[in-house]
């Protein structure tokens, strides 16, 4: 997938493709943050560890996210250099998900 077909997903748009079950969401933030609060189904592969062969193959979409979209940017572009298809990135990452008024799980 090329660069210019990655999106930037809106939180409200990322919560509308996991809840239809059309995408899977991978938080790219170390497991201690995870641990503390997340989004309720996503699924961790840190940052620091991340293997885009790893990703969810099942998954028709794959979006990443983590604090404020700066990590998932960056596991965006290992994910292309590997030549893994993701979707795109949640725009603003989890501080963008709470102030639209979405649920995380502490």
């Amino acid at each position: 997938m090329s660069l210019e077909l990655l999106q930037n997903f809106s939180p409200e748009e990322a919560q509308a493709l996991v809840t239809e079950g059309e995408a899977v969401l991978v938080d790219v933030r170390e497991a201690a943050e995870f641990a503390a609060e997340r989004i309720a189904g996503a699924v961790n592969r840190p940052l620091s560890a991340f293997d885009p062969m790893a990703l969810p193959a099942k998954a028709e979409r794959v979006i990443l996210h983590c604090g404020v979209g700066k990590r998932s940017a960056m596991a965006m572009e290992a994910a292309r250099r590997a030549g893994v298809q993701v979707a795109g990135h949640v725009a603003g990452g989890l501080m963008a998900w709470k102030a639209a008024g979405l649920p995380a799980t502490r």
